[in-house]
C-alpha cells in the first residue's frame, strides 16, 4: 500500500479480511503519521478533528465500517441546526431545499439575492435551455447564466467551497452534481425543473455523521486490524514491473500494489508503466486549505446555528466557520466553546504562508465581524493542508474512466483515493475497498 490515508488504510484492512492472516501487508507513507488529510488534534483538553469532521450520512460505507471494527458507539449525528450565510455585511439563513445551493424556486432565495435576481430565477423556465446530453461545464457557467451571478456567489460557492476547497469556476457540473446532470440529460425543459427532479426526497434522517472522539479512533482501528507493517516518513520513489509482480522503491519486490496517493504522486509513479494514465492524472489540480480551531469561553454568545458560510467577494479572510459546539451535541458538553475557521481556496493559497499568530488573529477578528460578539480565544491550533483536495473540473468523469481503463490492464496494481469518485470519506473508503478486491482477486 503506497499511501496511508483513509483510502490506503481501508484497502489494507479489507485485504486482511480477504486474504487472511498469512498475507504480508505493508503500508508506505511519506508523512510521519498515517491518516492523510484526516487528523484528530487536541484543543482545550479534548480531541477535535482538524481535517474532515463529518461524512455524508446517506452513504453506507462509514457506518458499516464502524460496525465491522467495533466502533458503532462512536457514531454521532449533528444537532440539526442550519448554517448561516454572510453576504452584503449581514447574515442570512441558508436557503432550504436547494441542490448544493442551487434553488428549485425563486422564493427560496428571497432576502439573500436582489429583486432583479429573484425575477430572473422566476422567469427562467420561460427561457429556452440549450443542453447537450453528456455535456459538462463548470458550475458557474450554468448557474450564473440561468439564475444570475448572485445565486452562485451567495448560495452555491459557499457550499462548494466547503466540499472541494474550490469554487463554481473550478468544479464541473457532472462530477459535483450528478443528479442534476442526469436530469438535464433526460431533457429537463429548464434548470428550475432539473433541480426539482434532482433534489432528494424530504427526509428527517441526519444528512451527516461524525465520530465522537474523532477520526483518529477509526484510523487506529483500521491500522491495528490490518496487521500491516507501517513504514512512515518514507516516500515511494519508483514503481516498475518485476519478474513476478512489482518493484516499489525503496521497499523492493512485491506481489501487488495499491497506489492510494494524491493524483500528482500517482502520476509520477505510473509515469513509465502507464504513461497515458499518468498524463491524465497530471491534469488533476489540487487545492490547499487551512483550519484554525479556536477554544472560546463557554458563555460566548455564538448564534444558534451550525456554522457561518462566507459568500464570494466579501471583504473577509476566512471562507467559513463551523460552530462546532453548536453543530455537535457531544462537543457542546465541553468546558469551552469550539469553533473551526477555514481559509484558502483553489487559486489562492496565500494564507498558507501566514504565521500561526496571524491566522488566529484573522480567525478571531472575522468571527467577531460575522457574529457581532467579542471573540477572546483561550487557546487555538492551526492545521495547514497543502494540496489536499482534488478539483473535480469539467470532464473529470471521462478523465477518471480513461485512467481506470488504462490501469485495468496492469495485473496486481490498483489505485484508490479522493481524486477518483468523490472527495468525502465514504467515497475514499469505497475506493480502498474496490482496490483491495482487485488485488485479492489477482492473488487467488
Amino acid at each position: 500500500m503506497v499511501g496511508g490515508g483513509i483510502s490506503g488504510l481501508s484497502a489494507a484492512y479489507r485485504l486482511r479480511m480477504l486474504l487472511g492472516p498469512a498475507a504480508d501487508i505493508l503500508v508506505l507513507d511519506r508523512a510521519e503519521r498515517v491518516g492523510g488529510i484526516l487528523y484528530t488534534g487536541e484543543l482545550a483538553r479534548g480531541p477535535l478533528d482538524l481535517g474532515a469532521e463529518a461524512f455524508v450520512g446517506r452513504r453506507p460505507e462509514v457506518p458499516e465500517l464502524l460496525r465491522e471494527v467495533g466502533l458503532e458507539t462512536q457514531l454521532v449525528t449533528p444537532a440539526g441546526l442550519r448554517p448561516l450565510v454572510w453576504s452584503g455585511g449581514v447574515t442570512h439563513a441558508l436557503p432550504e431545499r436547494t441542490l448544493m445551493g442551487i434553488p428549485a424556486s425563486a422564493e427560496s432565495m428571497r432576502g439573500l439575492v436582489d429583486a432583479a435576481t429573484i425575477e430572473q430565477i422566476a422567469g427562467e423556465p420561460q427561457r429556452p435551455l440549450a443542453w447537450e446530453p453528456g455535456a459538462d461545464v463548470d458550475v458557474y457557467r450554468l448557474i450564473a447564466d440561468r439564475f444570475g451571478a448572485q445565486v452562485v456567489e451567495r448560495s452555491v460557492d459557499p457550499l462548494l467551497g466547503g466540499v472541494y476547497a474550490g469554487s463554481s469556476r473550478s468544479i464541473g457540473v457532472r462530477a459535483a452534481l450528478p443528479t442534476l446532470a442526469a436530469a438535464l440529460d433526460d431533457g429537463a425543459p429548464s434548470l428550475t425543473h432539473a433541480v426539482s427532479v434532482a433534489l432528494p426526497p424530504p427526509s428527517d434522517a441526519p444528512v451527516f455523521g461524525g465520530l465522537r472522539d474523532g477520526y483518529q479512533v477509526l484510523l487506529e482501528a483500521l491500522a491495528a486490524r490490518s496487521g500491516a507493517k507501517f513504514v512512515t516518513a518514507t516516500p515511494a520513489t519508483r514503481l516498475a514491473r518485476g519478474l513476478r509482480g512489482w518493484v516499489v522503491d525503496p521497499i523492493g519486490a512485491v506481489d501487488g500494489v495499491v497506489l492510494a496517493t494524491p493524483a500528482p504522486i500517482t502520476a509520477r509513479l505510473l509515469g513509465t508503466v502507464a504513461p497515458d494514465a499518468a498524463a491524465a492524472l497530471a491534469g488533476i489540480e489540487l487545492s490547499s486549505s487551512v483550519v484554525v480551531a479556536l477554544a472560546l469561553p463557554r458563555d460566548t454568545a455564538l448564534p444558534q446555528n451550525s456554522g457561518i458560510l462566507i459568500a464570494t467577494g466579501e471583504p473577509l479572510r476566512a471562507k467559513a466557520f463551523t460552530l462546532s459546539s453548536r453543530k455537535w451535541t457531544h462537543l457542546a458538553q465541553r468546558e469551552t466553546a469550539l469553533v473551526r475557521a477555514s481559509f484558502a481556496k483553489f487559486g489562492d493559497d496565500s494564507t498558507l504562508s501566514w504565521s500561526d499568530a496571524d491566522l488566529i488573529t484573522a480567525a478571531a477578528e472575522d468571527l467577531a465581524t460575522v457574529t457581532g460578539v467579542p471573540i477572546n480565544p483561550l487557546s487555538a491550533v492551526v492545521q495547514r493542508w497543502r494540496v489536499g483536495l482534488a478539483q473535480y473540473a469539467p470532464g473529470h468523469i471521462d478523465r477518471i474512466a480513461a485512467i481506470e481503463q488504462s490501469v485495468a490492464t496492469l495485473d496486481g496494481l490498483a489505485i484508490a483515493g479522493a481524486y477518483l469518485h468523490g472527495v468525502g470519506v465514504p467515497a475514499c473508503v469505497a475506493s480502498g475497498n474496490a482496490a483491495a478486491c482487485r488485488i485479492a482477486t489477482a492473488a487467488t
